[in-house]
C-alpha cells in the first residue's frame, strides 16, 4: 500500500505534468505507472530521477533486454518486489524468454547463496582478481 497518494494527470504540478509528457514521448505509451504517480508530489525528484532512468537505460553497450534483466538481479536481492514486477515485464517487452528468465534467476540465487558463504567464511579476495594484478596472474572466477 502506498504511503502517498498516487496523483492522477489532473493532480499534477506543470513540471511533474512535463516529466509524464516526456516519459510518454519516450516510452511512446499513455501508461504512466504507479512509481511516477508516486514520485510526482515531489517535481524535482521526479525529474531527476526520470533523467537519470532515461540515461542509464538508453541504449549503449549493453543490450536493451540485458539492461532490464540486471534490474531485475538487482531488484531481486534488494527485495523491491515493484521493481521485480516492472522491469521483468519490461524486459519481457525487449524479448527475454522464459528459458532466460529461468536461468537469470538460477544465477541470482546461486550469487546469494555464495555472497553469503564468502563473506561468513571471510574470504580475502584472491590476488589474480585484482585489477592490478601482474598481466599473466590474472584469472576468472
Amino acid at each position: 500500500m502506498a504511503t502517498v497518494k498516487l496523483l492522477a494527470d489532473d493532480e499534477l504540478s506543470a513540471e511533474a505534468r512535463a516529466v509524464f509528457d516526456d516519459i510518454r514521448k519516450v516510452r511512446k505509451s499513455d501508461f504512466i505507472n504507479n512509481f511516477w504517480r508516486a514520485l510526482a508530489h515531489d517535481p524535482k525528484t521526479l525529474r531527476r530521477t526520470w533523467e537519470s532512468i532515461k540515461e542509464v537505460m538508453a541504449p549503449g553497450a549493453l543490450d536493451p533486454k540485458v539492461k532490464e534483466m540486471l534490474y531485475v538481479a538487482v531488484s531481486v536481492a534488494h527485495g523491491c518486489s515493484y521493481c521485480i514486477h516492472s522491469h521483468t515485464a519490461a524486459a519481457r517487452a525487449k524479448g527475454m524468454t522464459d528459458a532466460e528468465y529461468q536461468e537469470m534467476l538460477a544465477i541470482i540465487g546461486m550469487a546469494a547463496e555464495t555472497n553469503r558463504l564468502v563473506t561468513a567464511l571471510g574470504v580475502p579476495v584472491d590476488e589474480a582478481f585484482l585489477v592490478d594484478a601482474p598481466a599473466g596472474q590474472r584469472q576468472e572466477s
